[in-house]
């Protein structure tokens, strides 16, 4: 059989009519999935979108969490307010999903997780075509290591960090268990059709770039987070430099929050390169701490060469119809042959496009080909570059299903 995808969104404020909206037009459905994604803005009651998932798709494996401004899909910018829902239907395949808190130990929290995952798919020691993961903000890198324990980059690791709308931290994830707060989804997906998967930012490097020559402590937002120096030197300072002395003077003088600052001139590093193009993992600075230093939302190592990147709304607007574009080409199919997918599209993105949003998910829909799928706005993602599974900000992911 055929694999089918469905999308439904609902933009209710009230969670208990969105829940009403989403159970009528299920009703017109194709009848009970093998996967399901569910995302939702911050403000909806996780307990009762989990009973109303209990009782209208039990026992299906799922992942979800919140999502910064709602969601988007192929029916347009669904707004604060929405929940939405894919949905796969796939008889000929293999889907499961396990959630648990992160715990003391991320690493391996995530390899357990995966391990039930697997477990729940019937599929145990078996290789996925796709990991999904989605997580609470702060330990991706420990969870992507963890999660390769099992599989290495034998597969690819695709999904997000979960977010809300102004990095408050009433961010929250969304599994088979029921919401967390501070926990992690693994899904695990064998789809009969096939899968292809896309990972780029829309960033470009502007010529600025030094080595990292310090690490501080950890901020609190993972360990490699806080880089002190840059060549030997203040790191924001050397970051103001490249930026032409427009960061905050406040923070610079005292320290504080830089994230809207600089969402269109991160920081990069080189994750490798093809035929001399070189390829960036994306790291956002979002803070200037005391020491003159900057706090990310991404690792790096002592040594490693940092770029000053430079991106514009143009670039970040057309750059998800890339990205599904490459997904679709990984799958080697065309746009006719594509059932649906996901989109990740990153929260500090979505800042920088400001009332171009809505154009975002047009592009999205126009290179889907009018096939369903659904997207979240996160605060990290999750993904692969040259073959490589990590974690990085500032990034637009896209899995494409196959029929």
């Amino acid at each position: 059989m055929a694999v089918a995808v469905e999308s439904y969104v609902s933009a209710r404020g009230s969670t208990a009519d969105a829940v009403a909206d989403l159970d009528a037009q299920l009703s017109r459905g194709g009848g009970t999935p093998h996967f399901a994604f569910v995302f939702y803005g911050q403000c909806h009651d996780d307990a009762v979108i989990d009973g109303f998932l209990r009782a209208r798709l039990p026992g299906v494996p799922l992942v979800g969490g919140t999502s910064c401004a709602g969601v988007m899909s192929d029916h347009g910018l669904g707004g604060a307010d929405s929940v939405g829902l894919l949905l796969v239907h796939d008889p000929d395949g293999a889907y499961g999903s396990a959630a648990a808190p992160l715990g003391d130990d991320a690493s391996d929290t995530a390899q357990q997780t995966l391990t039930r995952a697997l477990a729940s798919a019937d599929a145990a020691g078996e290789l996925p075509e796709l990991i999904w993961v989605y997580q609470s903000p702060g330990q991706e890198e420990a969870v992507i290591a963890g999660l390769r324990r099992v599989v290495g980059d034998r597969c690819p690791i695709i999904g997000g960090s979960s977010a809300d709308d102004d990095v408050s931290g009433v961010w929250r994830q969304m599994g088979p268990d029921g919401p967390m707060r501070n926990g992690v989804v693994v899904g695990v997906l064998f789809p009969s059709g096939g899968v292809g998967f896309g990972f780029q930012g829309g960033y470009e490097p502007t010529g600025e770039h030094g080595v990292v020559t310090e690490l501080g402590d950890d901020t609190g937002q993972g360990v490699g987070r806080h880089i002190l120096t840059i060549d030997d030197a203040p790191a924001a300072e050397v970051y103001n430099g490249w930026l032409g002395g427009t960061l905050p003077a406040d923070a610079m003088e005292h320290g504080g929050p830089i994230l809207e600052a600089t969402t269109s001139t991160p920081l990069a590093v080189g994750a490798g390169s093809v035929e001399g193009v070189t390829y960036y993992q994306l790291i956002h600075p979002e803070a200037i701490t005391p020491q003159k230093g900057l706090a990310t939302f991404a690792a790096v190592e002592r040594g490693a060469r940092v770029h000053g990147m430079r991106g514009n709304r143009d670039h970040l607007v057309t750059r998800v119809g890339r990205v599904v574009s490459t997904a679709q080409s990984s799958l080697h199919v065309g746009a006719n042959d594509v059932a649906g997918g996901i989109v990740v599209y990153c929260a500090g993105c979505l800042l920088a496009v400001g009332d171009r949003a809505p154009e975002v998910a047009d592009t999205a829909r126009q290179s889907f080909g009018d096939a369903p799928f659904l997207g979240s706005f996160t605060f990290g993602e999750q993904g692969t570059i040259l073959d490589r599974n990590l974690h990085a900000n500032l990034m637009i992911s896209a899995v494409v299903f196959g029929r």
